[in-house]
């Protein structure tokens, strides 16, 4: 088991504006630059570059509200991804992304990206030869026009500004300040190459964070009103978020920590956090008024899979790696035991003082902790499980990731499935304190670290004073 630097995970504390990775694109359109409103009939093709540049981002604004800045516009954007181009809808407060129509589903395209509102009433982004890759599925429902509100929804009205679809029915991983999401509805980050992703899900009875690997789902953050109240709606006002039941009436709330009004909740596409933001004309950015984790370790992904999170929020590898996979930057998940199973073929690797942050996976209950390893050894789909000696319980796992040092006296024990045979010549017994030694090693050198140079920096600072005090004399 080697230490490794410290996560890199930091406080949310502002976004970093767009326009500092893109590139001016020529752009060719038929009615204008940011009207107030756009009629059927209109159209734009925003070129594509013939070569792939790196961080290239591309947009061509198309409407704005008539706010103080940071105000809301709506783009056509042109975004360099994988070694191909995304043609995309989108709306920016001042200059963060909050709504995407690929966020779900990228539309790559070449030489062109154009934006149709047909005569029929249908949106539509489309790409050479008429391909079609997105679109609002309105034709022919009486759509005269599109506008963007103060709130920053996006809308298709007909002649009686009768909403026929909206950007607010399809949230992606941003909520904007008076949007209301139902019970059942989720936000997402964006899944890009990775098999993980965060969402944050609006339940009955609490509104959770989950990560998503494959097919696999635990929660790592929640919050509940009391009393076992129902939750219908939430809602994003100025001073907070707000729960509500089936009559309307807030039975719970999140509050911010700052004065200033909110502007949106946005779910981190790196950490999976979860957090409130207001904007500071003293430093022209949106930085963050609440989050909802404030502990690196207790992030899903405060380490990388097969790592543990101590106390000193660096990350140790769990260890038992083979001489080739030490030779690494990263720690990998060495001989875990992945798809296998079988006493003759899998043992556990008993790790004491430390948990998991990752909650809702199956458990059994009344359970000895022989019993809670014989059960995983015997499961192919378990790679780890967390044991508790004081209740008696044992949650399984697919994964092992969010595994942090606990304290002992928790009576919390991991265990991971490794190949038969791994432990032999060490003892079960001796490898378990070898990993565990490490992993405070790695903590107490830390701590000698900081005081060693804390009490350095006092004899030198004690030392130029008698100096001077002799000179003076």
């Amino acid at each position: 088991m080697t230490p490794k630097n410290k996560p890199n995970f930091q406080k949310q504390p502002s976004f970093v504006p767009n326009y500092l990775f893109g590139f001016v694109v020529f752009v060719i359109f038929s009615n204008g630059f940011c009207n107030s409103d756009i009629q059927k009939g209109y159209k734009l093709t925003l070129a594509v570059p013939a070569e792939y540049s790196l961080g290239f981002i591309g947009r061509a604004f198309l409407i704005e509200t008539d706010q103080t800045a940071p105000n809301f516009r709506a783009a056509v954007s042109v975004e360099a991804v994988n070694g191909k181009f995304s043609c995309s809808l989108e709306v920016l407060l001042g200059d963060v992304k909050v709504w995407n129509s690929g966020h779900y589903s990228r539309f790559y395209v070449s030489e062109k990206c154009v934006l149709e509102l047909t005569k029929d009433g249908d949106l539509r982004l489309k790409g050479p030869n008429d391909r079609v890759g997105w679109l609002s599925g309105t034709s022919r429902q009486g759509v005269e026009r599109l506008q963007i509100l103060r709130t920053g929804n996006l809308v298709l009205v007909d002649v009686v500004n009768r909403v026929k679809w909206q950007s607010f029915n399809f949230p992606t991983d941003v909520m904007l300040w008076g949007q209301r999401l139902n019970v059942a509805t989720r936000l997402t980050s964006f899944r890009g190459n990775s098999t993980e992703f965060y969402s944050f899900e609006i339940q009955r009875y609490r509104i959770a964070l989950f990560l998503h690997s494959g097919k696999l789902n635990y929660s790592y953050w929640e919050f509940k009103p009391s009393k076992n109240r129902n939750i219908s709606f939430i809602a994003l006002g100025s001073n907070g978020l707000g729960l509500f039941n089936d009559k309307g009436k807030k039975i719970a709330h999140i509050y911010s920590q700052r004065l200033q009004p909110l502007r949106f909740l946005s779910l981190g596409n790196r950490t999976g956090n979860l957090a409130l933001y207001h904007y500071s004309a003293n430093d022209r950015n949106f930085q963050a008024s609440f989050q909802a984790i404030n502990k690196t370790c207790d992030l899903p992904l405060g380490c990388k899979p097969c790592e543990i999170c101590t106390f000193t929020n660096s990350c140790s590898c769990i260890g038992l790696l083979t001489k080739k996979e030490k030779d690494k930057s990263d720690c990998g998940c060495g001989e875990i035991a992945v798809g296998f199973c079988g006493r003759n073929r899998v043992e556990m690797l008993e790790l004491e003082g430390v948990g998991s942050v990752l909650r809702d996976g199956p458990k059994m209950v009344n359970v000895s902790k022989e019993e809670c390893a014989s059960m995983c050894t015997s499961d192919c789909k378990c790679v780890g499980v967390l044991y508790s000696s004081a209740e008696l319980e044992c949650f399984f796992y697919g994964v092992v990731m969010g595994v942090k040092q606990v304290e002992k006296r928790s009576g919390l024990i991991y265990m991971v499935k490794v190949a038969k045979g791994t432990q032999r010549g060490r003892g079960k017994r001796n490898l378990k304190k070898w990993v565990l030694i490490l992993v405070g090693v790695v903590d107490g050198l830390i701590i000698v670290l900081v005081f060693g140079g804390l009490a350095y920096y006092l004899i030198r600072r004690r030392r130029k004073k008698s100096l001077a005090c002799d000179n003076s004399s």
